[in-house]
C-alpha cells in the first residue's frame, strides 16, 4: 500500500524554532539539544486494518506524553465516515495546562471504525488533531495532520452487515476481543470493581489444568509435616505458600507488560521442569515410606536449639515452592492475563494493573487456603489411615510429575508413564491383595484397584498403539479404527520468523484466502487443550477447510520467537491471530487462552463473514 507524505496544515514551518527560543526564556538548560519539532516528537501514522477500520498510531519520543481526549478524526476527502474512536487506557497525570488527564507515553494505536456506503475501493484523505507536552516542561500547540489512506474492497458480506443509518456513536457495537474488554475493566478506575471480578476470575482459573495441580503440592506439603500439623500451622503454610505464588505472578505479569518479557516462559525449559518433576517425584518417595524427607540428625540437633527453626524453615521452604510453582507449574496465559498486560503495557500503569493481576492470584489461591484450613482437622493425625492418606497425595505428585514431564516428552513416552501410575496405584489399593476381612471398605478399596489397573492397560495399549490421549487411550487407534477416519485432522505449516509470516500471508492474499496464525509451545498447557479438543471438533475442522493454517512453535523461546511475539505485542501462548483474504490482520479478533469447541466455532463463522 501506498502512503502520500503527512502535511501539516496549521503548524508554521518555524514552529520549532520558536519553540527552542521559548524554551530558552524559561532557563530550560541545553534546550538545543532537547527540543524536537512536532513532527520528531510525534512520528504519525494511519494505515487501514481492513475494508471497515483504520488504525491510527504514533511513536512518541521520549520525555513527551500525548493528551487521550485531545485526538479528534475526521475525513476531508472520501466517501465514509468514521464511527466512535477506539482508544486505549492512558496513564493518569496531573499538569498544571489541563489538570486531571490520561496520557500516553512512548507509543499509542487508535482504531477508527469505517462506516461505508459503497463497495469499491477507494482512498480516503484522513484529518487528525492532537496535542502533547514535554514531561515537566512546555506543551506543544495542537496540532493538526492530514494523511491519505487507501481502503480495500469491501466485501457483499460486510457491506449487507453495515446499518447505513448508524450514526458515529454506534462503534460501540464493534466486536471487542475478551482480553480488550478487560483492560477497558482495568481503565475504568472503578478499584473495588476491578479488585473483585478478577479475583472472582482467578476463582475460575483455579480449576483450570494450569492451576488445579498446585492442590496436590500444597497437600503434599501439609501431609510431609508430620503428625504435629495443627490447623493454625497448616493454614498459616497455605498462606505463605499463596501469597508467594500470587506476588510471583504479579512480578512476573507487571515485568511482561512493561518490557514485553514472559519471565514464566524462561522457565518453561526442558532442564527446569525435569529439574522440579524430580523433586515432585523425591517427595512423593517419601510419602510412600522409602525414606524420611529430613535433615540430617547431627544438623537438625542444633536447629531444635533455635526458637522456632522448624516453623521458620517450614515457611522458607513453602515460600520457595509457592515461587516456583507459579513460575513452572502453572505458565498459562489466558485472556484477564492479557487484558491486565495490555493496560499495564499501554498505559505504563504498573500499581493498578498489579493489583489487578494480585487479585486475579489471590482467586486462584483460594481454594488452596480451603486445603490449609481443613489440613489441621479433616486430615488423620496417627494410625494406620495417615499412611493410606500418604499414599494417595504421594500417587498425586507423581502424577503431577508426570503431567509436567507431558511438556517435553514424545507422547508415546507420557501414555506409559500414566500407565504405569495407574498400575501402580492399583497394587498400593490392594487390587491383588487377599482381604481378609471382607468389610465394605476393603471390598470398595480392592475394586477401585482392580479399575485402576484396568484402565492402565487401556492406556498401555493406546500408547503402544499410537494413541496420544489419556483421557480417551484407544481414540484413533488401530485397535478401534477399521477405516481411515472421514475427517482429517488440521494441517498446520510452521512458520518461524517476522520474515516468514509475511511471505505466507501476502501469497495467501493474492490467492484471496484469510489466514489463522496460531501460537504454540510444548510446555503451554493450554495449547494442548486447543489441540486435543478444538482443532479435534469435525465443525471447526471443516470452518477451517479455506483457510490457510500456521503455526508458530515458540517453545525455544529464543530471540526469533520473542521478537515474533513482540510483533503482535503478545505474552505468549495460546494466542490465535486471524487475517482477512485482504491480508489484513482482524485484531479485535484475536483469541487468547483456551476456547471450547463450539464457542471457537461461532468465533470463526463471525470472522470468515466480514
Amino acid at each position: 500500500m501506498q502512503y502520500a507524505g503527512a502535511v501539516a496544515d496549521s503548524i508554521d514551518s518555524d514552529l520549532a524554532d520558536r519553540l527552542k527560543a521559548l524554551s530558552n526564556e524559561l532557563g530550560l538548560s541545553k534546550a538545543e539539544q532537547i527540543v524536537l519539532s512536532p513532527d520528531e516528537a510525534f512520528i504519525f501514522d494511519a494505515k487501514a486494518i481492513d475494508a471497515k477500520t483504520i488504525e491510527a498510531s504514533w511513536q512518541i519520543a521520549d520525555n513527551i506524553y500525548m493528551y487521550r481526549d485531545k485526538f479528534r478524526f475526521e475525513v476531508i476527502e472520501g466517501d465514509v465516515s468514521l464511527g466512535q474512536p477506539l482508544s486505549p487506557p492512558g496513564k493518569k497525570k496531573f499538569d498544571e495546562s489541563f489538570g486531571d488527564s490520561e496520557v500516553y507515553f512512548h507509543e499509542v494505536a487508535i482504531t477508527l471504525p469505517v462506516i461505508r456506503d459503497s463497495g469499491p475501493a477507494q482512498t480516503i484523505r484522513l484529518q487528525a488533531y492532537y496535542q502533547g507536552c514535554v514531561v515537566d516542561s512546555f506543551c506543544y500547540p495542537p496540532i493538526k495532520k492530514i494523511i491519505r489512506v487507501d481502503l480495500p474492497k469491501l466485501s457483499t458480506v460486510a457491506l449487507n452487515s453495515i446499518d447505513t443509518t448508524a450514526s458515529a456513536g454506534s462503534a460501540g457495537n464493534e466486536f471487542v476481543s475478551e482480553q480488550e474488554q478487560f483492560a477497558a475493566t482495568i481503565a475504568g478506575g472503578n478499584l473495588w470493581l476491578i479488585i473483585i471480578s478478577f479475583f472472582g476470575i482467578g476463582l475460575l482459573l483455579a480449576f483450570t489444568p494450569c492451576v488445579f495441580p498446585m492442590i496436590p503440592i500444597l497437600s503434599g506439603i501439609l501431609i510431609g509435616q508430620g503428625k504435629q500439623l495443627t490447623t493454625s500451622h497448616a493454614f498459616l503454610l497455605s498462606l505463605v505458600y499463596v501469597l508467594a505464588m500470587a506476588l510471583t505472578y504479579t512480578v512476573a505479569g507487571v515485568l511482561a507488560g512493561l518490557f514485553g518479557a514472559n519471565l514464566q516462559a524462561a522457565f518453561q525449559n526442558p532442564w527446569a521442569i525435569s529439574a522440579f518433576a524430580l523433586i515432585f517425584i523425591a517427595l512423593s518417595l517419601s510419602m510412600f515410606g522409602f525414606y524420611e524427607l529430613q535433615m540430617p540428625s547431627a544438623i537438625q540437633s542444633k536447629l531444635t536449639k533455635i526458637s522456632n527453626s522448624r516453623k521458620g524453615g517450614s515457611f522458607a521452604s513453602v515460600a520457595i515452592m509457592g515461587v516456583l510453582s507459579a513460575l513452572i507449574v502453572g505458565p498459562c496465559v489466558a485472556a484477564p492475563l492479557a487484558g491486565a498486560l495490555i493496560y499495564i503495557g499501554s498505559s505504563g500503569d504498573a500499581v493498578l494493573g498489579g493489583l489487578a493481576l494480585f487479585a486475579m492470584s489471590l482467586g486462584m489461591g483460594a481454594p488452596l487456603l480451603a486445603v490449609g484450613a481443613s489440613a489441621g482437622k479433616l486430615l488423620p493425625k496417627a494410625g494406620a489411615w495417615m499412611d493410606g492418606v500418604k499414599a494417595v497425595f504421594g500417587v498425586m505428585l507423581l502424577a503431577v510429575a508426570v503431567w509436567m514431564l507431558e511438556r517435553i516428552l514424545p507422547g508415546t513416552v507420557s501414555m506409559l508413564l500414566w500407565s504405569l501410575l495407574f498400575i501402580f496405584s492399583a497394587v498400593y489399593l490392594g487390587a491383588f491383595d487377599r482381604v481378609s476381612d471382607i468389610g465394605g471398605w476393603q471390598r470398595f478399596r480392592k475394586a477401585c484397584g482392580i479399575a485402576f489397573f484396568i484402565y492402565g492397560i487401556f492406556v498401555m495399549l493406546g500408547a503402544v498403539s499410537g494413541g496420544g490421549d489419556v483421557t480417551r487411550p484407544l481414540h484413533g487407534t488401530s485397535l478401534l479404527v477399521t477405516k481411515a477416519p472421514s475427517n482429517h485432522e488440521l494441517t498446520f505449516k510452521p512458520i518461524k520468523s517476522i520474515a516468514d509470516l509475511q511471505h505466507e500471508v501476502s501469497v495467501a492474499s493474492q490467492n484471496g484466502t484469510p489466514v489463522m496464525l496460531d501460537f504454540y509451545a510444548d510446555w503451554c498447557v493450554s495449547c494442548k487443550e486447543m489441540e486435543k479438543y478444538t482443532f479435534a471438533d469435525s465443525a471447526v475442522r471443516q470452518a477451517l477447510d479455506n483457510v490457510v493454517l500456521l503455526q508458530a512453535d515458540v517453545t525455544a523461546n529464543d530471540d526469533v520467537d520473542q521478537a515474533l511475539l513482540k510483533h503482535f505485542n503478545i505474552y505468549g501462548p495460546p494466542s490465535i491471530i486471524f487475517y482477512d483474504a485482504q491480508g489484513n490482520e482482524r485484531k479485535s479478533y484475536r483469541v487468547v487462552g483456551f476456547m471450547k469447541p463450539n464457542r471457537f466455532k461461532q468465533h470463526l463463522d463471525q470472522i470468515l463473514q466480514l
